[in-house]
């Protein structure tokens, strides 16, 4: 990494990089313990799995509101009002009566969680030179992963020590103080890191392009534009978002079909939990490994050389799979694919922030955001439901099997979008 791309990526620790672990920490304590306080207020399984499920529901609701906020507010309010609604959905499971109240605290966490997320991706994508872009995006990935990686243990830790299970809502509530601290009371990042390219249009005419963007910061406000309400600006960008927009929601959809497959495909084999936690935490490991890799191709490279290798493993590696399941070393090969689609999933780390961040307009990011981000948050609700389908109806070999192929059509459609969609990656000579 040049020094230049350095100096700027160490300007978004505290005010991106930060407040992103410290929300994914407390979150990520929090949902492994979703189903168990469901069950303490009297849900089955089939309901704790379903109020669970209010959390991503809460986030598909979330990212066209959160798209408004941002253009009306800025970032830096946004995500400080996200995090006070999550403290209202966190003081909601901790005192929740019912399930239904837990469902609808849950609803209001995902609900928040858009809110920050859009946040920063759309501050990242008026801020950062488009030179080193994709490694920015996938430090911000990395960051949420980070948390979500460690915020289970120190879940586990709580149990052990404390023996209370809200002692887990209890820590995400401190992880949102101190996040919304350091998010008001920090630098502001609105003002510290200045807009690529912005001081140079009243000279220059016209806003550059990113492919006429050298990267160096200057002083200047965001080049405005003529407002633009979010549903018009899905309507005006129907051809992106319906054709990139769909790939890069199959992406989303075998990532998050990974979370539930592995820990189904470990216990129709008779694996016992530790057995499946251990070869899902190695996958895992994996996935965190590569993230800044991903980074590091799609700036040097482009952006397809990510894309392409990560959707051919993935979608491959669960295709393998379904033909694995009675053969006599269903095991081995179980523990190999699992490795293989943390392989993928690494490699595909920062793909679906930066490739959202190429599509947008510079002007005004935020409400084309909000789209971009429903149809990708879609397609992570949506294939959960295809595997549980598929499952009752077939077999879980054919709903794994349906899964991979999802994963190779979606590698064809990128071949066949990226390229006509993103602009040509800039470099800056790392």
């Amino acid at each position: 990494m040049s020094d230049r791309a350095a100096a700027v990526l160490r300007r978004f620790a505290p005010m991106i990089y930060g407040p992103t672990v410290l929300f994914a920490l407390g979150e990520g304590a929090v949902i492994p313990l979703i189903p168990i306080l469901a069950a303490q207020l009297g849900a089955d399984i089939a309901q704790a799995a379903l109020i669970t499920s209010f959390l991503v529901v809460g986030q598909l609701c979330g990212n066209i509101p959160a798209g408004w906020a941002v253009a009306r507010f800025g970032e830096r309010t946004t995500m400080a009002l996200g995090g006070v609604i999550a403290m209202v959905g966190a003081g909601g499971m901790l005192f929740a009566p019912t399930a239904p109240v837990l469902a609808l605290s849950v609803f209001v966490i995902g609900f928040s969680a858009a809110n920050f997320a859009l946040a920063r991706h759309s501050f990242m994508t008026t801020r950062v030179p488009l030179g080193f872009r994709a490694r920015a995006l996938s430090l911000l990935g990395g960051s949420f992963r980070l948390g979500t990686f460690i915020g289970p243990f120190v879940a586990a830790a709580l149990l052990a020590t404390l023996g209370d299970e809200r002692s887990a809502v209890w820590f995400f509530l401190a992880c949102l103080v101190a996040m919304i601290t350091l998010v008001l009371l920090g630098p502001d990042p609105e003002r510290t890191v200045p807009v690529p390219g912005a001081g140079r249009e009243a000279d220059a005419g016209p806003a550059a392009t990113p492919e006429d963007d050298s990267g160096e910061p200057v002083t200047g406000s965001i080049p405005t534009a003529e407002r633009v309400g979010v549903f018009r600006t899905m309507w005006r960008h129907r051809r992106v978002l319906s054709r990139l927009g769909v790939a890069a929601a199959s992406l989303s959809a075998v990532r998050s079909a990974r979370q539930a497959v592995l820990p189904l495909w470990g216990l129709s084999l008779g694996l016992d939990a530790q057995t499946i936690a251990l070869v899902v935490g190695v996958s895992g490991a994996i996935d965190f490994a590569l993230f800044y890799a991903s980074g590091q191709v799609m700036d040097r490279f482009g952006r397809l050389w990510a894309a392409l290798p990560a959707m051919l493993l993935m979608g491959g590696g669960f295709l393998a799979l379904s033909f694995t399941h009675d053969i006599p070393s269903a095991i081995v090969w179980f523990t190999a694919i699992a490795g293989v689609l943390g392989l993928g999933n690494g490699l595909s780390s920062g793909i679906l922030l930066t490739l959202g961040a190429d599509v947008a307009p510079r002007a005004e990011p935020a409400p084309f955001l909000g789209s971009w981000r429903t149809l990708t948050d879609a397609g992570g609700a949506v294939a959960p439901l295809i595997v549980s389908a598929l499952t009752a109806a077939v077999s879980l070999s054919v709903a794994t099997g349906a899964i991979g192929l999802i994963g190779l059509v979606g590698a064809a459609a990128f071949v066949r979008w990226v390229p006509r969609f993103v602009p040509r990656q800039g470099r800056d000579g790392s």
